[in-house]
């Protein structure tokens, strides 16, 4: 991607202004305040956007890591928020140092959809009592304070503060639908501020006062008799910043051609963020995934746009301070309210459960775990169980055995084939089950095809495939396509096809008729595809579209 540093500066602005009000929402949500989250998106962004592995990761606070910390402050403090931030940081910079980046590429997509369906639910809940205008009731699970809010506003009603709330919420959820260039969030947030200045309603609480610029670091928070027991958190916490980061960055590679993130060195600056945000004030950071979207969307090519957004956040530290202040916070509780509607994709929801039911299960199981248990005990809780019943479909199939991925190489095929390897075509056979476990392994290799026009996959031979491999098989035909290479299949079991059709990898594989019976109908296909000049011109942009819809939160 040729890097364009006007469009970079225009993305970075763009996202600053959507990730205000996130930032100061996820602050005062984490129980920390606004300050706290304006800091973490000034200097945690400002560092993974210098040292993270992705050119275009914009990282901050974000919902998932709120969730973890809420339970932490009521136990531990701000104090002890702080210093599982900094223990947590160190760790992240060591899962870097020990590259344990390219393990995270094996979470299953179905734990993955259901850890992002329990995210939504819990910030969603989170944000009832400032929704509902009533003071935050005590309590160490959502649900417990979500019912304990409700009753306190039954009995004093506070429809001010209500009213403002679902304002910014329905105005942020139609603007992205029919306007989706404006920043609504922002526009929201303005709106509702104004009305409750101009009509002086005094039921709509504001932030309050913010520090005229960023504290001066300090490690004063730090205890060190508190350590022994803030090490499990610190451990939940890194371990939440790892995936999240990762899987942003993953999100920003799947919505770009040509850019590729190094998982590692993403930890590295991630660890390095988590360092430095604590000494400042902020809470632990991630990489974003909704602001990576924009930030994608709005055309950023390097991390100049990521830097860009940080510098803006700071001027409106320094210079915007008592503007900020005025913001109701159920204004925030809006925002907060239509960015975990937003996370929930129904369609992919939808997919995953008709996959197979393996996924659906996982699915359901992550979701539920990380309403009412841990985020991280949830994704844990996901992989075990969709390891297990992965093993168990393939013992059901009589053959344990690990994908068996390769090129059709001469010495080894007929002499037909061998021709094939000349004319730029190559075929790839696929053994055993096609799982989460060897998905990543697939794509890799697959994605690394020089110098061929035609690839033909081989399918026969598949005895499993859940929703991971699925995605994983449809996300390297469109990378392959987007290159101009032609992707042809035979053999496709009736097994297969009902995951394949749940992603929509199977309208892929039927593009212009691409799909075979069997491997000689695909070969002859490969030919004719050939001598009639393999017209795929117009395919990655129709991709670059679609995948740029499937990732919009």
């Amino acid at each position: 991607m040729a890097r364009n540093p006007r469009r970079d500066l225009l993305a970075g602005l763009t996202v600053a202004i959507v990730a205000l009000p996130l930032a100061l929402g996820f602050g005062v949500s984490s129980g920390l305040g606004a300050e706290a989250g304006l800091a973490t998106a000034v200097v945690a962004g400002a560092l993974a956007a210098v040292f993270g592995g992705s050119n275009l990761q914009v990282s901050g606070p974000t919902g998932a890591m709120t969730v973890v910390l809420v339970p932490i402050v009521a136990q531990h403090g701000p104090g002890g928020v702080l210093t599982v931030g900094l223990i947590a940081g160190l760790i992240v910079v060591g899962l870097a140092v020990a590259r344990a980046g390219r393990y995270m590429a094996y979470i299953p997509a179905s734990v993955v959809e259901g850890f992002t369906l329990g995210i939504a639910l819990v910030i969603g809940l989170q944000q009832v009592p400032n929704a509902l205008g009533v003071p935050e009731p005590e309590g160490e699970r959502v649900l417990e304070v979500t019912w304990r809010a409700v009753a306190e506003f039954a009995q004093a009603p506070n429809w001010t503060a209500t009213a403002l709330a679902l304002g910014v919420a329905a105005v942020m959820l139609t603007g992205a639908r029919w306007r989706p260039a404006i920043p609504s969030s922002i526009v929201a947030v303005i709106a509702a501020t104004v009305v409750a200045q101009v009509f002086h309603l005094d039921r709509a609480t504001p932030i309050g006062d913010l520090p005229a610029g960023l504290p001066a670091p300090s490690l004063g928070f730090v205890d060190p008799s508190r350590l022994g027991s803030l090490i499990a958190p610190a451990v939940a916490v890194a371990a939440l910043a790892a995936l999240e980061s990762l899987l942003s960055a993953q999100v920003a590679d799947g919505m770009t051609v040509g850019q590729r993130h190094d998982p590692d060195r993403e930890l590295f600056g991630q660890g390095l963020a988590n360092l430095a945000a604590p000494l400042f004030g902020g809470v632990p950071a991630t990489g974003a995934i909704a602001r990576t979207a924009v930030n994608v969307r709005t055309g950023a090519s390097s991390r100049l746009a990521a830097l860009t957004h940080a510098a803006v956040l700071a001027v409106i530290v320094f210079a915007a301070g008592p503007l900020v202040a005025k913001i109701p916070l159920a204004a925030l509780a809006g925002v907060l309210i239509a960015t975990a509607v937003r996370m929930v994709e129904v369609g992919s929801l939808r997919a995953m459960a008709k996959a197979t039911r393996s996924d659906a299960v996982v699915l359901a199981l992550t979701a539920v775990a990380t309403l009412a248990l841990d985020l991280v005990y949830a994704v844990i809780i996901g992989f075990v169980v969709a390891g297990g019943l992965a093993l168990r479909a393939v013992a059901k199939q009589a053959r344990l055995a690990e994908v068996d991925f390769r090129a059709d190489l001469p010495g080894e095929h007929s002499e037909e084939e061998h021709a094939l390897l000349a004319e730029h075509v190559v075929a790839y056979r696929i053994d055993g089950p096609l799982f989460f476990a060897a998905a990543h392994r697939f794509l890799l290799e697959l994605s690394e095809v020089m110098d061929v026009r035609v690839v033909i996959l081989r399918m026969s031979r598949v005895t499993t495939i859940d929703a991971t491999g699925a995605l994983v098989l449809k996300d390297a035909v469109e990378k392959l396509n987007r290159r101009g290479i032609a992707v042809m299949t035979s053999g496709i079991r009736p097994s297969q096809r009902q995951a394949l059709e749940s992603v929509g990898a199977l309208d892929l594989l039927r593009l212009d008729g691409r799909e075979f019976a069997t491997t000689p109908e695909a070969i002859a296909g490969a030919r004719a595809h050939l001598q009639g000049g393999g017209a795929l011109a117009a395919i990655p942009d129709q991709l670059d579209r679609r995948t740029a819809e499937e990732h919009t939160r």
